[in-house]
């Protein structure tokens, strides 16, 4: 079977076209992104910005040719922390019914969290369970405890992303210490909600996804171009994930956007991704360790949502 599956976050719309087997193995056809910020000032104002519905939409329309190309049978369209939070949602809703001929499912923050889980787990081998899936977004961050069968322990979403930090917190450049503090004064009080429905500490192996998380690890790695094979699968180790992410928070937009692999547009939320996810490591680290196990390394992974939509385009998810 042929499938679509649309992710339109916060900072980014994303497509897979995808063939799916009679076991649920997915095979990648077409996989797409596009910076369009359709979260621009939600979390300032409550409502999407009619120049940011524009971009959206002139991305949809492009991905509704790909769709038609490649005869998809099954399309699911997933929006998520932008969408769910603003007032005129409707206008976005209606937009993409005409253009792609189904509506987007508006997910709360537990079914973004699911369906990232279900996408992250398809390819991984030899992880202990239970497993850790962080999936950082530009306007949320979903944290998944469960197992590789794919049975949910618990699952949070926490209010705190890339995107929404930036416009939030991180307004200078290079954003001054206050700024930076205040920052992690809001990722630590989301982190202490989140632990009241996920029990950090009882995680045996964490997975990253997400381009924020790869971006760090694409610069760990050194990489001049974007190398989705040498991602996908890498162990990080906690000590490169500290440098990395610092480098992120320290830099200036001109030293981020001169970055090789990184997509232009995502240059100006990098240093508040890169703090949120080096928060998020070291509380784990910490749980680990309280609970009588070292964490040393986070597995990074290339499949997420988007692969979670195309198995439920597929009838393979619920």
């Amino acid at each position: 079977m042929r499938v679509a599956g649309i992710d339109c976050g916060t900072n980014s719309i994303r497509l897979l076209i995808a063939d799916v087997d009679a076991r649920g193995v997915l095979t990648d056809i077409v996989r797409r992104m596009e910076i369009v910020r359709l979260g621009q000032g939600v979390d300032r104002i409550g409502e999407l910005d009619p120049q940011a519905l524009a971009r959206t939409f002139a991305a949809i329309d492009d991905y509704a040719n790909d769709i038609a190309k490649y005869k998809c049978e099954s399309i699911v369209f997933a929006a998520t922390s932008a969408t769910r939070d603003a007032r005129n949602r409707d206008v976005f809703i209606s937009g993409v019914r005409e253009r792609l001929g189904v509506s987007p499912q508006v997910f709360s923050g537990i079914q973004e969290a699911r369906t990232s889980f279900a996408g992250a787990i398809q390819t991984l081998t030899g992880p202990l369970d239970p497993v850790l899936a962080i999936d950082l977004g530009g306007g949320s961050t979903e944290l998944v405890l469960g197992t590789r069968d794919g049975d949910i322990i618990s699952a949070f979403s926490m209010d705190v992303g890339s995107v929404r930090m930036r416009e939030r917190r991180l307004v200078s450049d290079p954003a001054t210490s206050a700024e930076i503090d205040a920052a992690r004064h809001d990722i630590r009080q989301a982190l202490d909600e989140a632990e009241q429905h996920v029990n950090l500490g009882q995680a045996r192996t964490i997975v990253g996804l997400a381009g924020t998380i790869t971006s760090v690890a694409a610069l760990s790695l050194g990489l001049t171009e974007y190398d989705p094979q040498r991602i996908h699968g890498l162990q990080m180790s906690v000590g490169h994930i500290e440098q990395a992410t610092q480098w992120f928070i320290d830099a200036t937009f001109d030293e981020r956007r001169s970055v090789a692999f990184l997509h232009p547009q995502r240059a100006d939320v990098m240093n508040a991704g890169a703090l949120v996810w080096q928060e998020v490591v070291r509380r784990i680290v910490l749980r680990s360790e309280q609970a009588g196990h070292r964490l040393d390394s986070v597995m990074i992974s290339e499949h997420d949502i988007l692969d979670g939509l195309a198995l439920r385009a597929a009838g393979v998810l619920a």
